[in-house]
């Protein structure tokens, strides 16, 4: 399969700790997984950078995760990230976890808000930066 379209890509180690008692990776770990593939977003395209100098960023207000197949210790989870929509103040990032041979174990969606921690409102998203998501 081609996943060209999702720009971001980072492989996490499977620990012996990720697993249940079925002895393959425990749901919430993939949880954890799309977190890791949604904080790569948020540093690449600046988000984490604004937060810490504004106090408004993104707020993940939805998660989603299909499980298609087990994932197993010893092992890597392959997490691609790629925005999926941008609306006036929300956004989507679709998410699949692989395993070393590329199938597909686990799809996901993230949908979150920017958020004014000031004001405690959401905002709309500046044209700059929509730009700049539109790229990944």
């Amino acid at each position: 399969m081609d996943y060209s379209d999702y720009k971001l890509s980072i492989g996490l180690r499977i620990d012996w700790s990720d697993l249940d008692m079925y002895k393959h990776v425990n749901n919430l770990a993939f949880i954890r997984f799309m977190q890791t593939g949604r904080s790569l977003f948020w540093e690449a395209t600046g988000l984490t950078k604004i937060f810490e100098e504004s106090n408004k960023g993104p707020m993940v207000v939805s998660t989603h995760c299909d499980f298609k197949k087990s994932l197993y210790y010893p092992g890597t989870a392959i997490v691609k990230t790629k925005l999926a929509f941008i609306k006036n103040s929300s956004f989507g990032l679709d998410h699949i976890i692989l395993n070393k041979a590329m199938e597909v174990c686990a799809e996901g969606r993230d949908v979150a808000v920017f958020y004014d921690f000031n004001t405690n409102k959401t905002y709309t998203i500046p044209d700059d930066l929509r730009e700049i998501m539109k790229d990944y």
